[in-house]
């Protein structure tokens, strides 16, 4: 792992109320919005500001934490130790002097004990229950956590501004998903058994937008810069076993998240729209045959000889629910909630919405909560 020679004086939070700016300064702009993400098991999310960060819980919807800090450029990162008092940061990218450094924030203690340097900048971090892995641009760092960081794993990838890379989070299975080093490939580290087996997975023909892996790491899904498709694989041996239609016309996907049991998987998108996907065979062709339907008589024998000249975009498998009240170009991060058939959104506008789901009509989602949390 590399390091620059001098490492960086770690930072320290502001002392005033609440941990905010003395009152005695001048009133301040609202801090803007630079990260959102949730908690390994969605109990919690985490938003990044330009002046620090602040950690709320989902179910109830209420805020548990903030902390600013003498940083300029703020926190362009915040990863969540599941619900424990650590956490990792990373600098705004406006910042060289940060960005470039993932600090371990103790919040028990309030400060940083551990800091991880790099040459260039920090793409985006994951944490798992004993391992920390940071991305950079060209380059993947893998260390243990919490214990000594000493490192585990090095991967070179493809360039890789988004950051995109994801992680298992069940107890007995470990995987690791990201880009590989050719346009449209993603590499899967098994690191289960005695010795790490590598999967290399051609996954789209235009550059990869967005991945995700189910909690055990046997399925993974990936949205291509196109984003009019969605694709499933069994990560074992690379097979493609889904192919779901967002729509027809491009988008940029945001977010994937599969359900914890992996029978649904919802994709955000800059349209405005959040699609859930039923992952299990009953339900997969429900949408296509409502749309045969409703273009040939039931029964008749265009309608049976329609399924192999309709066109591709139809016979895809299409989103069972839809929740369409977001605004357009935001960015939204999703996640399912505790609660059965529930889906969180986290927006870059500072919203967050639970919304439910009829797991057998499907349609329109119903909106349970919204909350603006910045």
């Amino acid at each position: 792992m590399t390091t620059p020679t001098k490492p960086v004086t770690a930072f320290s939070p502001n002392r005033g109320p609440n941990n905010t700016r003395n009152s005695m300064d001048r009133p301040a702009p609202p801090p803007r919005l630079l990260h959102v993400s949730f908690n390994q098991d969605t109990r919690c999310f985490a938003a990044g500001t330009d002046r620090g960060f602040r950690i709320f819980e989902c179910d109830p919807f209420r805020g548990l934490l903030r902390r600013d800090f003498n940083v300029p450029g703020g926190i362009g990162t915040v990863e969540m130790y599941f619900c424990s008092n650590f956490l990792a940061l990373v600098g705004g990218r406006s910042n060289p002097q940060y960005n470039k450094v993932v600090m371990i924030w103790d919040d028990h203690g309030s400060k940083c004990f551990r800091q991880l340097p790099f040459r260039t900048k920090v793409r985006g971090v994951r944490l798992r229950r004993e391992q920390i892995v940071v991305v950079l641009e060209h380059k993947i760092f893998m260390s243990d956590f919490p214990g000594c960081l000493e490192p585990l794993d090095e991967i070179e990838t493809v360039s890789n501004p988004k950051g995109l890379c994801a992680l298992s989070q069940g107890t007995y299975s470990f995987v690791l998903a990201c880009p590989g080093q050719r346009k449209g490939q993603v590499r899967v580290e098994n690191y289960n058994g005695p010795s790490k087996k590598t999967k290399l997975i051609m996954v789209h023909d235009s550059e990869i937008a967005c991945l995700a892996l189910s909690n055990d790491g046997k399925l993974m899904a990936t949205a291509s810069t196109k984003g009019t498709l969605v694709r499933v694989f069994n990560t074992d041996d690379g097979e493609l076993v889904r192919e779901l239609r967002r729509g027809s016309d491009r988008a940029e996907i945001h977010s994937l998240a599969f359900s914890p049991s992996a029978e649904w998987l919802a994709v955000s998108s800059d349209k405005g729209t959040v699609h859930v996907f039923s992952l299990k065979s009953g339900n997969l062709d429900r949408h296509s045959d409502k749309v045969l339907a409703t273009s040939s008589s039931a029964g008749s024998l265009l309608s049976f000889s329609m399924r192999s000249l309709w066109p591709k975009y139809l016979c895809s498998k299409w989103s069972v629910a839809q929740f369409r009240l977001l605004p357009e170009g935001c960015p939204h991060v999703v996640a399912f909630g505790n609660q059965e058939h529930t889906l969180m959104i986290l927006g870059f506008d500072g919203s967050f919405y639970r919304c439910k789901f009829d797991p057998i009509t499907g349609g329109e989602m119903t909106l349970m909560e919204c909350h603006k949390f910045h």
